[in-house]
Protein backbone atom coordinates (compact mmCIF):
# COMPACT_ATOMS: atom_id res chain seq x y z
CA UNK A 1 0.00 0.00 0.00
CA UNK A 2 1.10 3.51 -0.59
CA UNK A 3 0.14 5.92 2.18
CA UNK A 4 -2.57 5.84 4.77
CA UNK A 5 -6.04 5.08 3.54
CA UNK A 6 -4.75 3.51 0.33
CA UNK A 7 -6.82 0.50 -0.62
CA UNK A 8 -5.37 -2.55 -2.26
CA UNK A 9 -6.48 -3.29 -5.79
CA UNK A 10 -7.23 -6.80 -6.96
CA UNK A 11 -4.71 -8.58 -9.16
CA UNK A 12 -5.75 -9.86 -12.58
CA UNK A 13 -6.57 -13.31 -11.14
CA UNK A 14 -8.51 -11.86 -8.20
CA UNK A 15 -10.48 -9.51 -10.41
CA UNK A 16 -11.31 -12.27 -12.92
CA UNK A 17 -12.59 -14.38 -10.02
CA UNK A 18 -14.64 -11.55 -8.50
CA UNK A 19 -16.14 -10.46 -11.83
CA UNK A 20 -17.74 -13.87 -12.20
CA UNK A 21 -19.86 -13.13 -9.12
CA UNK A 22 -21.53 -10.27 -10.98
CA UNK A 23 -23.06 -12.84 -13.36
CA UNK A 24 -24.46 -15.19 -10.71
CA UNK A 25 -27.54 -15.06 -8.47
CA UNK A 26 -26.57 -13.89 -4.99
CA UNK A 27 -23.07 -13.07 -6.23
CA UNK A 28 -21.95 -16.72 -6.04
CA UNK A 29 -18.28 -17.01 -6.91
CA UNK A 30 -16.96 -19.90 -9.00
CA UNK A 31 -14.92 -22.87 -7.87
CA UNK A 32 -13.45 -23.26 -11.36
CA UNK A 33 -12.26 -20.79 -14.00
CA UNK A 34 -13.66 -20.58 -17.52
CA UNK A 35 -11.13 -23.23 -18.65
CA UNK A 36 -12.30 -25.72 -16.00
CA UNK A 37 -9.27 -25.27 -13.73
CA UNK A 38 -9.87 -24.94 -9.98
CA UNK A 39 -9.54 -21.36 -8.73
CA UNK A 40 -6.41 -21.00 -6.59
CA UNK A 41 -7.14 -21.21 -2.86
CA UNK A 42 -4.59 -18.42 -2.48
CA UNK A 43 -6.69 -16.17 -4.76
CA UNK A 44 -9.90 -16.99 -2.87
CA UNK A 45 -8.34 -16.45 0.56
CA UNK A 46 -6.79 -13.12 -0.52
CA UNK A 47 -10.22 -11.91 -1.69
CA UNK A 48 -11.75 -12.95 1.64
CA UNK A 49 -8.97 -11.20 3.59
CA UNK A 50 -9.59 -7.96 1.66
CA UNK A 51 -13.33 -8.21 2.28
CA UNK A 52 -14.18 -8.59 -1.41
CA UNK A 53 -15.62 -12.08 -0.93
CA UNK A 54 -17.10 -13.97 1.98
CA UNK A 55 -17.65 -17.64 2.68
CA UNK A 56 -21.22 -18.54 1.80
CA UNK A 57 -21.76 -22.12 2.88
CA UNK A 58 -19.91 -25.37 3.44
CA UNK A 59 -20.12 -28.06 0.80
CA UNK A 60 -20.86 -31.27 2.73
CA UNK A 61 -19.37 -33.44 -0.02
CA UNK A 62 -16.23 -31.39 -0.73
CA UNK A 63 -15.51 -29.75 2.62
CA UNK A 64 -12.18 -28.32 1.45
CA UNK A 65 -13.90 -26.21 -1.24
CA UNK A 66 -14.47 -22.56 -0.35
CA UNK A 67 -17.91 -21.63 -1.65
CA UNK A 68 -18.02 -17.84 -1.52
CA UNK A 69 -20.04 -14.89 -2.70
CA UNK A 70 -19.18 -11.37 -3.73
CA UNK A 71 -19.57 -8.72 -1.01
CA UNK A 72 -20.67 -5.12 -1.41
CA UNK A 73 -17.04 -4.13 -0.88
CA UNK A 74 -16.13 -6.48 -3.73
CA UNK A 75 -18.74 -4.88 -5.97
CA UNK A 76 -17.35 -1.44 -5.06
CA UNK A 77 -13.75 -2.39 -5.93
CA UNK A 78 -14.92 -3.80 -9.27
CA UNK A 79 -16.80 -0.59 -10.04
CA UNK A 80 -13.76 1.58 -9.18
CA UNK A 81 -11.08 -0.34 -11.07
CA UNK A 82 -10.92 -1.37 -14.70
CA UNK A 83 -11.87 -4.79 -16.08
CA UNK A 84 -9.56 -7.76 -15.50
CA UNK A 85 -8.45 -7.49 -19.12
CA UNK A 86 -6.86 -4.10 -18.27
CA UNK A 87 -4.64 -5.61 -15.55
CA UNK A 88 -1.51 -7.40 -16.79
CA UNK A 89 -1.50 -11.09 -15.74
CA UNK A 90 2.11 -10.85 -14.54
CA UNK A 91 0.91 -8.77 -11.54
CA UNK A 92 -0.68 -11.92 -10.10
CA UNK A 93 2.43 -13.14 -8.34
CA UNK A 94 1.59 -13.71 -4.70
CA UNK A 95 -2.12 -12.93 -5.11
CA UNK A 96 -2.11 -10.84 -1.96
Amino acid sequence: MTGEGARPRPTHAQRSYLERGLEQPGGKLPLFDRDGQQISVQTIRACIEHGWAEPWFRNPIKQDWLVCRLTERGRDILARSGPASSIPPETDEGDT
